[in-house]
């Protein structure tokens, strides 16, 4: 049974956010968006440019794209879930903006699956999202993804706990049947724990970073005072 048959209306009422800024991949949009739209739902594409969004085809300069909903006005509460097309502009730029490393955050925080595909996953280590999951992205982010306390691994799609990953636009078919899989089962209560777990270790390393920081400043306070002594 074709893809648009098989899942056709079962994301009937869904409404999705696109976060993209200029230099998106423009297949990883306009694929997922159309797969998704064929399932019923609604998609709105978030930007923080204005007016318009520009993307980035294979080698050069795409299409514009008409902007539904400002960053600036978006808010994670009007969504059920969240796709993050890749292409290396993109998500440098977005994990730059405080505003859009949050919207990202409400989504995991309020247990509703996201989307990333390639260099989309640059934006979910800086919102700290990757402790404790498994997840698949274009292979120059897997140290990233590591040393942000995630599992990196090279398959077509990875789904954790809400989290839904691929690695590249020839994983398009396999990335697009498993978001319309995630995106109708909804909310993830295993998501919001494993968001929670990662902010507890956040804060805990935090908390561990500020003691060895202090110790080492009480050390050498406590050793210019010998010195002093000792002169």
């Amino acid at each position: 049974m074709p893809l648009n048959k098989m899942n056709e209306q079962k994301l009937t009422g869904k409404k999705i956010a696109i976060l993209v800024a200029d230099g998106f991949e423009q297949v990883e949009l306009t694929e997922p968006k159309k797969a998704l739209e064929q399932a019923g739902a609604q998609t709105q594409i978030v930007s923080p440019a204005e007016g318009q969004v520009k993307g980035w085809d294979a080698q050069k300069w795409g299409d514009r794209f008409p902007i539904d909903v400002p960053l600036m006005q978006a808010n994670a509460n009007d969504y059920d879930a969240l796709l993050l097309p890749g292409g290396v502009m993109n998500p440098d730029k977005l994990r730059t903006n405080t505003r859009a490393v949050e919207f990202v955050k409400a989504f995991f925080m309020a247990g509703k699956p996201v989307a990333a595909i390639c260099h989309g996953p640059w934006l979910l280590v800086e919102a700290d999202v990757v402790h404790g999951r498994t997840l698949t992205s274009w292979p120059s982010l897997q140290t990233d993804i590591r040393n942000a306390g995630g599992n990196w691994v090279d398959q077509e799609v990875v789904t954790d706990k809400g989290l839904v990953t691929s690695r590249k636009p020839d994983d398009l078919p396999a990335f697009n049947r498993k978001i319309i899989e995630e995106f109708a089962e909804g909310r993830n209560p295993r998501h919001v724990q494993a968001q929670t777990d990662s902010a507890e270790h956040s804060r805990r390393n935090g908390s561990q970073t500020e003691e060895r920081n202090g110790a080492s400043v009480t050390g050498a306070k406590r050793n210019a005072s010998e010195t002093l002594s000792r002169a």
